[in-house]
């Protein structure tokens, strides 16, 4: 079996509940979520003008790939709602891949790890509560020290 973190997140709507029904579906349709961390709440990165997000980082035991599990992703993302209108504009649910195993992937639908994520406070945070001792592949620190030198300012505060 394969160990994929994954952070969910969205801006819109329900925000808690979003989360846990998309949590629900990956639980029903990727792998069994061996980890779950807080939620966190975060001021909106990137396009500033919109609602606050709400996030969650889950730790999913599956059998699928890389590109099939971004394909189970990407399709309940549309279930629970999702439409595309913006880069970083709001949205009802978002699923990003962070790690998968110890893999670094390059494709042009699919980056392993995660290429922003260690800028991002928003995903630094939730990760660190469940996997602060993995260590990133390419970067060769551990989750909690990406943390303790990131420098985006947003908080992440524990909701």
């Amino acid at each position: 079996m394969n160990q994929a973190y994954l952070l969910i997140g969205g801006n819109l709507g329900e925000k808690r509940r979003n989360l846990e029904l998309a949590a629900t579906l990956i639980g029903k349709k990727v792998g069994s979520i061996q980890k779950t961390s807080p939620f966190y709440a975060t001021e909106a990165w990137g396009k500033t003008d919109q609602p606050a997000f709400l996030n969650q980082a889950l730790l999913v035991e599956t059998a699928l790939g890389p590109h099939e599990l971004l394909s189970v992703l990407l399709a309940i993302e549309a279930e629970c709602g999702r439409v595309r209108k913006e880069k970083y504009g709001p949205r009802l649910i978002d699923i990003d891949i962070i790690f998968y195993n110890e893999f670094v992937l390059s494709t042009p639908e699919l980056t392993i790890p995660h290429p922003q994520m260690a800028f991002r406070r928003f995903v630094l945070t939730p990760l660190n509560d469940i996997a602060g001792t993995f260590v990133h592949p390419v970067l060769r620190k551990p989750v909690s020290a990406l943390l303790a030198e990131c420098t985006d300012k947003l908080d992440a505060i524990k909701v």
